[in-house]
């Protein structure tokens, strides 16, 4: 157990660890045991305002050093990462609840982002551009944008926080932290290995507590020049609304609402396996997990009555324990928005295939039964907000330009999945379907090779790939003129 009667320090500033200003700490919970795990120290505008004076002080030297120079850090970073991986996954599950084999996998994603801008941020090219005029030379040179900031969300408290971290400090750039408060033990841990490989002083800065506050002062500073932020859709419009007094640059990882198609000519058994693991991991708390599934009517009846059987065998509990498949949600507000999602569906006349209701186990956290509906309408919450929960709404349709309709007609705009055996069908739906990321009878699509972002009210902005790290570079032209 990581319970501790001692107070962890969550703010760290040039190098140093320190308390709020104000003494102020917030408990951290258990969400599969509601165990208090630790108090965490609580920060504010003072501690937000120290760290960005902090980046600011050491980016230039940091800016300053060679490509090669920055990747040794995050090869260091990988190598200990990789090494602490089972006492960083207990912590995760600890603190976010997930099964321990998803914190571990977590984990191993969340280092491959450090060893993947430890090699890309070798080649962050320029350009010389041909001129048209004989007397001039063109070049395009890249240099890290300055401070930023990132704020990471609690579902994915290490991957999410890498995925930020190392394309920065690849950049070139200086960061300042800013983790989910229900989930700051992950990142206390992550910046200590920062810290253990002896990162320059001020390079990292790590500040947990109130999220307005933090934001508002992050977002006022004209010296922090990028937020990256994953979260809602709607704190992504509030964090836009705030850094356009500064023209603050954003990239934005927000809500998603995510269809499952699966044809009539899939793999039956690929897609229920697919569609369980991809909406039942990490108890549906994942911002590209399926939430809404279209079922061309030749196959509905056995592709539900398959998925059921395997939803009964799902073993729900403490994320801790081997047999564990499915862990609590992450707080009580959570719970409370999947229990009014489906109260609402069933008012408006779905049926409840399996489960339904909250999980009374041994142990008292958080927990919701996995749930199937079916005769799901348009009209229903499920089918429109994100759950970010157990909760599996399925329709049926009859031919693809319907289902395309269908899958399209939201808002979110950030993943969905084609189960088919078609090449034909899978080049016209991914041309179709209007998401960021698609995946082709592949529902895990994230890795850190490949961009990953949204479109429409889902953000805007890569994270992964070589895209990743031009968001934190200006690429700066320059024009010569010579005799």
């Amino acid at each position: 157990m990581l319970i501790t009667e001692q107070k962890e320090k969550g703010i760290y500033i040039n190098g140093k660890w320190r308390d709020a200003i104000d003494g102020k700490t917030r408990t951290v919970l258990n969400p599969a045991t509601l165990d208090i795990l630790t108090e965490v120290t609580y920060g504010g505008k003072h501690e937000a305002m120290d760290s960005i004076a902090a980046a600011q002080a050491a980016f230039p030297s940091w800016a300053k050093k060679t490509a090669r120079e920055r990747s040794a850090f995050l090869y260091k970073g990988f190598e200990k990462m990789i090494e602490k991986k089972e006492e960083l996954a207990k912590i995760l599950t600890s603190e976010q609840g997930k099964p321990l084999s998803e914190a571990r996998a977590e984990i191993e994603s969340a280092a491959s982002y450090l060893l993947w801008y430890a090699e890309e941020g070798n080649r962050i090219y320029g350009e010389i551009i041909p001129s048209s005029k004989a007397n001039k030379r063109l070049l395009v040179v890249p240099q890290p944008i300055g401070v930023i900031a990132a704020i990471t969300p609690w579902n994915f408290p290490a991957s999410m926080v890498t995925r930020k971290l190392a394309p920065a400090l690849a950049a070139g750039c200086t960061v300042i932290l800013k983790p989910a408060s229900q989930t700051p033990l992950t990142a206390i841990a992550i910046v200590k290995i920062f810290e253990e490989i002896g990162l320059p002083e001020g390079v990292l800065n790590l500040v947990t507590g109130n999220a307005k506050e933090i934001a508002d002062t992050l977002t006022e500073d004209p010296n922090v020049r990028l937020i990256t932020f994953t979260g809602s859709t709607e704190v992504g419009r509030e964090l836009m609304k705030k850094s356009s007094q500064h023209i603050k640059k954003l990239s934005l990882e927000l809500g998603g609402h995510a269809p499952i198609v699966v044809m009539d000519d899939a793999d039956l058994d690929l897609a229920v396996n697919l569609t369980l693991a991809s909406k039942f991991r990490n108890s549906g708390q994942t911002c590209i997990c399926s939430n809404r599934i279209y079922v061309q009517n030749k196959i509905a009846m056995e592709f539900v009555k398959r998925l059921t059987e395997k939803v009964k065998e799902m073993k729900i509990g403490n994320g801790v324990d081997n047999d564990t498949n499915m862990g609590p949600l992450i707080d009580q507000d959570a719970l409370e928005k999947v229990k009014d999602h489906v109260e609402d569906a069933l008012k408006s006349g779905a049926t409840i295939v399996v489960g339904g209701r909250e999980w009374n186990g041994p142990i008292q956290g958080y927990f919701y039964q996995p749930t199937i509906l079916t005769d799901v309408t348009n009209q229903m919450k499920v089918m429109n907000e994100e759950t970010f929960g157990p909760v599996l709404p399925i329709q049926y349709f009859e031919n693809d330009d319907e289902v395309i309709e269908q899958a399209n007609h939201i808002q979110y705009g950030l993943a969905a999945y084609v189960m088919t055996e078609s090449t034909n069908r899978a080049f016209k739906m991914m041309e179709a379907l209007e998401y960021g990321i698609i995946g082709i009878n592949d529902v895990f699509p994230g890795t850190a090779e490949a961009p990953f972002g949204g479109m429409k009210e889902s953000g805007f902005g890569k994270e992964g790939g070589r895209e990743g790290i031009k968001e934190f570079v200006e690429m700066k032209y320059v024009s010569i003129g010579i005799s």
